[in-house]
Formats: C-alpha cells, structure tokens, sequence
C-alpha cells in the first residue's frame, strides 16, 4: 500500500502534463504519481513517464471512468485527486494529505471559488454554471460547501474504497461531494489558487452538454438519496393541480346541487388518488433509505477494522 498516491486522469494534455508530475514530485517526494491516460493521441503517456510517473491506461472514455478504475486498483493511506491541466499549484498538497493522515478529514476540498477562478477563468458560464450548482446543491443537502465541481481533492482509504462511482464523466465531482455529505464524512474546505490553462491547452469540458449532465445528476441523486422531500415536492404539486381543477366544481355543486364539468372532476380525483400514491412512495423509499445507511455505517465499520 502507498503511502500518499497522487492521481491524475488524462486526456490529451501534453502541453502540461511534465510539469503537473514535476511538481507534485517535488513537492510530494514519497508520493508515488500515477497518470492514467484515457485514449489520448498526443502522447500524453509518453511525456508522463518520462517525468517520473506511473502510466495506467482506461479505455472506456469520460473522467468518472477513469477515477473508478484509480479507486480500484490503488491502495493508499491517502490519496490527492487533481487534473493534468496545470489548473492547480501543488503548493496546497502538503496540507491537504496532513488533514487526511492526521484524520482529521475524509475529503479535503480545494476550494477555487473563494479564491482566483472566478477571475482566473475565462469561460463566464462556467463560472455560472459553478454558481448554479454550489446553490442548487447547499439548498437540496442542507449544507454550505463553497466548491462543488472543484477536480483538487484528497481522499482516506475509507472513503475511496466505500465510494460507489456511477457517473461517467464530469459529473463526478458532484457525486462525490454529493456522497459526502450525505454519509456524514469529515469534510473540510481550503482556499486554492487556480489558473487558468496555459495556451494551447485546451479544455475538455463542454459547457452545455456536460452542465446538463451535471444537472441531471443532481436531479437524480437527490430523488435517490432524499426520496421523501423529492416525493413530497412532487406530490405537493400534483395536488395543486388536483384543487385548482376540482374546487370550481365542488363550489358550483355547493351552489347549485349540479355538477356541470365532470371530466374537470374526475382528472382531479385522479390527480388526488396520484398525490396520495406518491406521498407513500416517498415515506417507503426513505425507510430504505434509512436501512441503507445503517448498512453502510456497518460496511465502513469492517472497512476501518479491516485496515487496521
């Protein structure tokens, strides 16, 4: 088992990739750096192992892909996730694997939103999309992490073997800090400098399609991790419709004894029966939900034990 494994997923990012393993080499000398490439054409591979790192390979594209099969077959005591891009200086690592070694966190977050990247960035909906999804997630989770889809991060061995990666791509990130705080690990946030790629590097995140899929995640996700609010919502809805449609119909036969729209009343009853069905399907997922995280807690348990 490695002490401390730096990991870096690639993509076609000759431009940088000598300097990001360089720098953590330096910084990190006992750290073993592992880049694993992702089906690039510009010899990303070539130049990486030139510079001291470990070259894997993932054949299946996207960045969830790859950090799936990191997760997988790397031991670690801890672990320090950043990009192959040259976004992010190496100068916050040493902190950041002292949290994770000290056990005082489970997840350290690099932090660029409280930093540079708002003025380091050069794509404004990227830094709306950044807005977006901090907002959307904090509001859901009930929680206040400032930078959610930041790819600087260091991990325990508990966490990265009791993660279950679903996503493919980008996405990643927020089912990472998603899982995080969902399972009650120590997260702890530290402001990072970030900057921007160097020219001709260029970026492989598309904002559109890939925000979309981010978005979608964190539909999904809080549809299956808090089913009762989500149901709720949902059903709260349904039932507006249902009153909006039936209250003129029940005011008119209170009136005048006569039911004149009786199509109006039957879509309502519908509507009412459907509100009811989803309120129970609500509370029955969030039992199991329930259950679910009793048998995690159990799983972490034998993990931690394990390791020992």
């Amino acid at each position: 088992m490695d002490k401390i494994a730096v990991l870096i997923p690639c993509y076609n990012e000759s431009k940088t990739i000598e300097k990001v393993v360089k720098d953590y080499k330096e910084v990190l000398p006992e750290a073993t750096i592992y880049v694993y490439d992702n089906n690039s054409k510009d010899k990303t591979d070539e130049i990486a192992l030139s510079a001291g790192a470990v070259v894997r390979y993932e054949y299946k594209q996207g960045k969830g892909n790859v950090i799936r099969s990191m997760f997988r077959k790397i031991d670690a005591e801890c672990y320090i996730m950043i990009d192959g891009d040259d976004t992010y200086p190496a100068e916050n690592a040493r902190e950041m694997v002292d949290l994770i070694l000290s056990g005082k966190a489970d997840m350290v977050i690099g932090d660029r939103l409280s930093s540079t990247y708002f003025t380091e960035n050069k794509r404004p909906f990227h830094n709306f999309g950044n807005k977006i999804v901090r907002l959307l997630i904090n509001k859901l989770f009930n929680n206040n992490v400032k930078d959610i889809m930041t790819g600087y991060r260091a991990f325990s061995y508990e966490f990265v073997k009791s993660f279950p990666i679903l996503s493919k791509g980008f996405e990643i990130e927020t089912e990472m800090t998603i899982h995080a705080v969902d399972k009650n690990f120590k997260l702890v946030e530290i402001p990072v400098t970030y900057r921007d790629r160097p020219v001709g590097s260029v970026s492989k995140l598309n904002t559109y399609k890939d925000g979309m899929k981010v978005l979608k995640t964190i539909f999904n996700l809080f549809k299956e991790y808090k089913p009762a609010s989500f149901f709720n919502i949902v059903s709260l809805i349904i039932l507006l419709f249902s009153l909006a449609l039936g209250m003129p119909v029940i005011i008119e036969y209170l009136k005048t004894g006569l039911v004149p729209r009786f199509p109006s009343l039957i879509v309502s009853c519908i509507l009412l029966v459907l509100t009811f069905i989803l309120f129970a399907t609500g509370t029955i997922l969030q039992v199991i939900v329930k259950k679910h995280k009793q048998l995690y807690e159990l799983f972490l348990n034998n993990l931690y034990n394990k390791e020992k």
